[in-house]
């Protein structure tokens, strides 16, 4: 990359070398020009270039929406490997590191974080914040402090947030389908009643620049029924996205049948928590009836390949969810990795292995997920294209490293999307503003040190 410029403020231009997003499609020798934090014009082929445009070389897409995060999770990576265990285990290992946070050990590791996210070419976030109070549940003199450390590490690692603020009321089902109360570090997360979380969040006012609220109820069995109204009266009045927890794990399904003789979907259904601006994150083990549901809702379903592996959750009904009418979105959950071309190919390689065919989806709709489709569950709408008029976002993916070495320029999308990795990122615009450039964070030095920082800070 060459010919750099400050930004944002000033007007600036790039020449793509081959640039796609899903109105572009794949195009040679894309000038791009912005002011500000916006795209102002798109010309391919451009023949006539500014000697001090920038060079992309390699591919260029729009920035890559990382639609379901939680940040702490990413102390864990490595850890939670070295034995075998379940899911509920590994979630016992989640909770030990829930309690050793505090507003500054966790501003700093998810600073860190989000600037690998950086680094991975992820230029939006969905953090689904549910860790808010302090030790035994006592709210700290802001009860917000948790969250707005959250703001600030997205700002200072140079991408934007969602912040989808979570209620989490109870501890799971019983057997007899009566929720649990919260315990030990699960006190942390919880308000006394969907109001109160209400109450909470709306004491959020404005976010700073770069930054949008949203809501998530975490699940079925972290929030009765009765209590939902809220959060999703809360939603709907602002017009903000909905995100929540489904059908992750098949015991999830079977205590909510238990207890509310139902699906977690229908049971979403049942409280008018679906629609087009909200999101489903795993739906993994849904029955044929949820997949009508969430489809003619319209309800976008995000899928986290890594994690859900990671985890052994299953492999989820993707393209029938997106044949039903479900737009798909991508995130790296746990941050087993972040990566989220990684995430994009793996949607459709569990396809082939769950129905020994080839040929589910297209890079093309694998990349629109980890793009427009991502961003606009996150309430960005006007980000995840290369066109007049959106957030200037672009990621270089290069196509002469290991992994895309030989590629052919009418496949080079193919070539980023199923040979690619987060390794192969060079450059990533976000808003107008280089935040990686050849490579290196603009914004915070040292990402690898600072991971290691973090995480010791919090585990030793």
């Amino acid at each position: 990359m060459t010919g750099l410029t400050s930004g944002p403020g000033a007007g600036r231009s790039w020449l793509a070398e081959l640039a796609w997003s899903a109105r572009l499609g794949l195009r040679r020798d894309v000038l791009i020009e912005a002011d500000a934090d916006r795209f102002t014009s798109v010309t391919p082929d451009a023949r006539e270039v500014a000697a001090d445009a920038v060079r992309l070389r390699g591919l260029t897409m729009p920035g890559l929406a990382n639609a379901h995060s939680h940040a702490f999770h990413r102390a864990l990576r490595g850890i939670t490997q070295a034995s075998r265990g379940t899911f509920w285990t590994w979630r016992e290992r989640m909770y030990e590191v829930a309690a050793r946070l505090d507003p500054g050990s966790y501003l700093a590791l998810a600073r860190a974080v989000y600037a690998e996210m950086t680094l991975a070419g992820v230029s939006c976030v969905g953090e689904f914040h549910y860790l808010h109070h302090g030790p035994a549940g006592v709210p700290y003199a802001d009860p917000n402090e948790m969250g707005m450390a959250l703001l600030q590490a997205a700002g200072e690692a140079g991408l934007r947030i969602s912040l989808l603020d979570t209620c989490y009321l109870a501890g799971g089902l019983a057997r007899d389908g009566t929720p649990l109360a919260l315990a030990g570090p699960q006190l942390r997360f919880g308000d006394a009643d969907g109001a109160s979380w209400a109450a909470r969040v709306e004491a959020l006012g404005t976010p700073v620049a770069g930054a949008r609220v949203g809501a998530a109820i975490h699940s079925v069995r972290a929030v009765p029924p009765a209590q939902m109204a809220p959060v999703i009266a809360w939603a709907h009045q602002r017009a903000a996205p909905l995100h929540a927890h489904l059908s992750e794990q098949i015991a999830e399904n079977t205590a909510c049948l238990a207890a509310y003789g139902g699906t977690p979907a229908q049971v979403l259904l049942g409280t008018g928590a679906l629609g087009p601006r909200t999101s489903v994150v795993h739906a993994t083990h849904l029955t044929a009836r949820d997949i009508t549901v969430l489809g003619e809702s319209q309800t976008s379903a995000c899928f986290c390949p890594t994690t859900e592996a990671d985890l052994a959750d299953g492999i989820g009904p993707a393209s029938a969810l997106a044949a039903a009418g479900s737009p798909l979105t991508l995130g790296s959950d746990s941050h087993a990795v972040i990566d989220l071309l990684e995430e994009a190919r793996r949607v459709e390689l569990g396809e082939r292995l769950a129905s020994q065919e080839r040929g589910h989806f297209t890079a093309a709709a694998l990349a629109s997920a980890a793009t427009v489709a991502g961003h606009a569950s996150l309430g960005w709408p006007e980000a995840g294209q290369i066109t007049p008029g959106a957030l200037a976002d672009l990621v270089t993916v290069r196509l002469d490293s290991v992994r895309t070495a030989g590629a052919a320029a009418s496949t080079a999308l193919e070539s980023a999307v199923f040979g690619a990795t987060a390794a192969d990122v060079t450059d990533v615009v976000i808003g107008g503003r280089d935040v990686v450039r050849d490579g290196v964070h603009q914004l915070v030095a040292g990402v690898p040190a600072a991971l290691t920082a973090a995480v010791r800070a919090v585990l030793d």
